[in-house]
């Protein structure tokens, strides 16, 4: 019995100097892992690498928001162009001589041609402005006469009408703003703006010349 014992003791003393002697990077029975010796006196459990690989981060995508958009360059607006100058009148258009040659402020009326022209030193200031003469029967009278009066607000006893502006160079005879499509009884007939042009510029005494 003592000896049986004393086998007994002697194997679990084998195996446990076996399991101490440290097989280094062998394998335990059964195929487990071998637990390798810590410099610092405590054991180590070694176990294999991870074979699942790493998940690298996705790439940025640029926003949209930072993508710098191209500028649509817009055509510049063509300049406004200036009106061109009107050409200043000709006096040799005018047909009227006396007029013409007369110092200071005159002024000229074409019968044919239903114009008129205010002057000054023979040089054109005003018009051509249409007018209207005096009808067949009333023929406004030709010749080389002097402003008399000025009513702004006359009102003809004859017949019974308002002559804003009048410019009176014969007795009954004026320059004043009526119809550019009746003809007068003898008075020159202008539109409202050239009456009061004529109104303001002609003085007593100034030229008035009609020609036929």
């Amino acid at each position: 019995m003592k000896k049986f014992l004393v086998g007994v003791t002697a194997l679990a003393t084998a195996l446990v100097l076996t399991a101490c002697s440290g097989n280094a990077g062998g394998s335990a029975p059964g195929g487990g892992a071998v637990a390798q010796g810590d410099p610092a006196g405590g054991p180590t459990t070694t176990s294999a690498p991870s074979s699942t690989p790493a998940t690298s981060s996705p790439t940025p995508t640029p926003s949209s928001s930072s993508t710098p958009k191209p500028t649509s360059s817009k055509p510049k607006p063509k300049p406004t162009p200036k009106p061109a100058p009107k050409p200043a009148a000709n006096a040799a258009d005018v047909p009227c001589k006396a007029a013409l040659a007369s110092p200071g402020v005159s002024a000229c009326v074409d019968l044919s041609a239903l114009k008129t022209w205010l002057l000054q030193d023979g040089k054109v200031i005003y018009g051509p402005v249409k007018q209207l003469p005096g009808k067949k029967g009333h023929a406004t009278p030709t010749g080389v006469f002097h402003v008399s009066a000025k009513v702004k607000n006359y009102h003809s006893k004859a017949f019974d009408a308002p002559m804003p502006n009048s410019v009176f160079f014969l007795p009954g005879i004026a320059f004043h703003t009526g119809s550019l499509s009746v003809y007068s009884h003898g008075c020159i007939h202008l539109s409202a703006a050239a009456s009061q042009k004529y109104f303001t510029t002609l003085q007593n005494g100034d030229v008035v010349q009609v020609v036929a």
